[in-house]
């Protein structure tokens, strides 16, 4: 081995170590006996307990899981739509506006789409009534905003990988555009859509700045409850949560791996 590899695993462990080594201290803490965060005072799981009797976190969380899913599926229809247009319908007049709007919110600062949306329903609910206040609705609208933009890019660059072939093969047999896309396409691009939807529903769950334009009095999400108590103090509660929220999604990439990496030896199964 030599000192080029050295050097090259040196700078993994140091990479590590600054990326995991904070969610590491995170997750220790959680379970710390002592009120400061920063002090150690012996290994207790009251934390937790009392992190299941917080209302306040509870109604916040699941309304962050109910926006982010209802977000992630809608964005994922149009974010579908979006994409398998830009990369079949390659010409077309309007492509290069189409394309600018749809790829606009990836580049576009968080404060500036948040507050044209809070302008926006305000002007709308003056204008026509609708929406009613700010909560659970506006909030869904404006996450799909700037999800489905993430979707749209996904699905796009699986289209475009997509041998057309396939589809033509099928309508050769008779089958009509409408079942060629349902029957051979979706089947194919289907991981992608699973992506795209993941990574719509992360992004919704996670969103701070957006959330707090287009919410009301009436809509709290975690991410809101959570900057507020870390702006008061570091709450250990807050250390629990974040340890729960590693928990679920390590389990669930451990899951995604598993399955994936048991696809592959099916497929290389049947290739032989």
């Amino acid at each position: 081995m030599g000192r080029r590899s050295y050097w090259v695993i040196a700078a993994m462990i140091i990479g590590y170590v600054f990326l995991y080594g904070p969610i590491l201290s995170l997750v220790i803490y959680s379970f710390n006996e002592s009120r400061l965060v920063t002090v150690w005072g012996g290994f207790s799981t009251k934390w937790y307990g009392e992190l299941l009797h917080n209302e306040q976190i509870l109604s916040a969380a699941w309304l962050s899981v109910r926006i982010a899913a209802l977000n992630a599926s809608v964005a994922v229809v149009l974010g579908t739509l979006a994409g398998f247009a830009l990369a079949r319908f390659r010409r077309f007049r309007g492509r290069g506006l189409f394309t600018t709007l749809i790829t606009g919110p990836l580049v576009m600062p968080d404060v500036i789409i948040g507050l044209s949306l809070l302008l926006l329903f305000v002007a709308m609910e003056q204008a026509i009534g609708w929406p009613a206040g700010r909560g659970m609705l506006t909030i869904t609208i404006a996450h799909i905003t700037f999800s489905m933009a993430y979707v749209a890019v996904v699905v796009q660059s699986r289209v475009a990988q997509l041998d057309p072939s396939l589809e033509e093969a099928a309508m050769d047999l008779g089958a009509k555009p409408v079942g060629v896309f349902f029957a051979v396409t979706l089947p194919i691009i289907a991981p992608a859509l699973v992506a795209g939807w993941l990574l719509a529903f992360t992004l919704s769950l996670d969103d701070l700045v957006i959330a707090s334009f287009a919410s009301g009095p009436g809509a709290t999400t975690l991410p809101m409850v959570v900057y507020a108590s870390v702006r008061l103090g570091v709450s250990p509660q807050i250390n629990a949560l974040a340890t729960l929220i590693v928990g679920v999604v390590g389990f669930a990439v451990l899951v995604a791996g598993i399955l994936l990496a048991r696809q592959e030896r099916l497929a290389a199964r049947s290739s032989d």
